[in-house]
């Protein structure tokens, strides 16, 4: 009996917590007795939909049992999830809800479901932790993920519940790469609002924009400049062990949100649907945490 392929759509290979997917699939695949085959889609949502679309319609033979993917753009490939669907191709899409879910798990026997982060509960941590670092208010420059992102959306409607209200968001937009933050903040510091805004905090959405933004800053020539910048506390979310976790226990960052990766969990969830003939449930959410611990922020406050 041939080995059951899954095939696992990634964004980017330029972001740590993509890197930390392909990992976690990777070892469920191994774990399962699966091959996963991870592609990337460069941040392109046309040339993810062309890869998978490929796969789908490949011969029998060569065809995926399933699809793991994280969608780039602001749809979750609704015409692509219908012909995976048609073709009795399992479809588990990461950390983004897509409505046409239900419809399809009417019309198909195959394994369909989504599995997420919980994006507005990470952005209820980041804006607890804002509250933490700026006991007595004050200004964060707020770096977030591409607008039609739902991910980014519901960050950032997360941080809003939560953040006290006397502190005020200035706003850039990233790719959730390390390189697109730099170049936003490099942009901003070049507008006259800039030079005439106190900022107290920087925060991103993703440790990787985290690290961009503070490159930007250790461009700047002025070294008073440049060390008021880099003094600011820093903080990202996802907390990988290797990268947002390493970088607070450096001082690099002074917190970030620890983001469980789901990818691995997403194969177990399609191998045993397959294997097992029973259908996983239509949606599952992974529980985030503060790192440090939102009571050692405090502590910190009071100290």
């Amino acid at each position: 009996m041939a080995k059951m392929r899954i095939l696992v759509s990634l964004t980017t290979n330029d972001n740590d917590y993509q890197m930390e997917q392909a990992q976690s699939a990777e070892q469920a695949a191994n774990k399962m007795g699966v091959t996963a085959d991870i592609i990337y889609a460069n941040n392109d949502a046309i040339n993810q939909s062309t890869q998978i679309l490929r796969a789908i319609q490949a011969p029998a033979a060569d065809r995926p049992s399933a699809i793991v993917f994280e969608p780039v753009g602001g749809t979750a490939l609704p015409q692509v999830a219908r012909a995976a669907a048609t073709a009795d191709v399992g479809w588990a899409i990461l950390n983004r809800d897509a409505n046409y879910v239900e419809d399809l798990r009417r019309i198909s026997s195959a394994a369909i479901f989504a599995i997420s982060s919980d994006h507005v509960e990470i952005g209820r941590i980041q804006g607890r932790q804002f509250a933490a670092l700026l006991p007595r208010g004050g200004a964060v420059l707020y770096i977030q993920g591409p607008s039609e992102n739902s991910a980014a959306k519901e960050r950032t409607l997360g941080m809003q519940e939560t953040k006290p209200a006397n502190i005020q968001i200035i706003a850039l937009r990233a790719q959730w790469t390390e390189e697109s933050a730099q170049r936003a903040v490099r942009s901003w510091l070049k507008l006259t609002t800039s030079q005439k805004a106190t900022v107290d905090l920087i925060a991103a959405q993703d440790d990787s924009m985290a690290v961009g933004a503070r490159k930007a800053f250790e461009e700047l020539t002025g070294e008073a400049d440049r060390e008021r910048w880099l003094k600011l506390p820093f903080t990202g979310c996802d907390g990988l062990p290797k990268t947002g976790q390493a970088w607070v226990l450096s001082g690099l960052l002074a917190a970030t949100v620890f983001v469980p990766p789901n990818a691995g969990q997403a194969i177990e969830m399609l191998v045993q649907a397959i294997q097992q003939k029973k259908r996983p449930p239509e949606r599952v959410l992974t529980v985030p945490t503060s790192i440090p611990p939102l009571t050692a922020l405090n502590s910190l406050r009071r100290a």
